[in-house]
């Protein structure tokens, strides 16, 4: 099993940046992609980026051009780097791991930003 911890939210102008970190424990040798997530309130859960094992990235729309997705593999952990913040980037963000087996890991506590205008 992996366990994924999510850190870095806060609060910050509009245009501004913030840095989450995604930590791995577990079976971390196991992972082939890493997920980000962001719910606002009221609103679905949304994917935001992933990071696959041989370092192939996926974005939604909304963030493209603003954030990036990066993994230090000797920390076990995923970054998402997010410049340009916007008032609808406010959301709980979440990170998830798949294994290759398609297992996906526990939802964690997520992280919490605010964006102001």
């Amino acid at each position: 099993q992996v366990q994924t911890v999510e850190s870095g939210g806060g609060l910050v102008q509009a245009g501004g940046s913030l840095r989450l970190s995604c930590a791995a424990s577990g079976s971390t040798r196991s992972i082939k992609t890493i997920i980000w997530y962001r719910q606002a309130p009221g609103q679905q859960r949304e994917l935001v980026a992933l990071i696959d094992s041989d370092g192939s990235t996926v974005y939604a729309d909304s963030v493209k051009g603003r954030f990036t997705i990066s993994r230090d593999n000797a920390k076990n952990t995923v970054y998402l780097h997010m410049n340009s913040l916007r008032p609808e980037d406010t959301a709980a963000y979440y990170c998830r791991s798949r294994l290759a087996t398609g297992e996906l890991s526990n939802w964690g506590q997520g992280t919490q930003v605010t964006v102001s205008s």
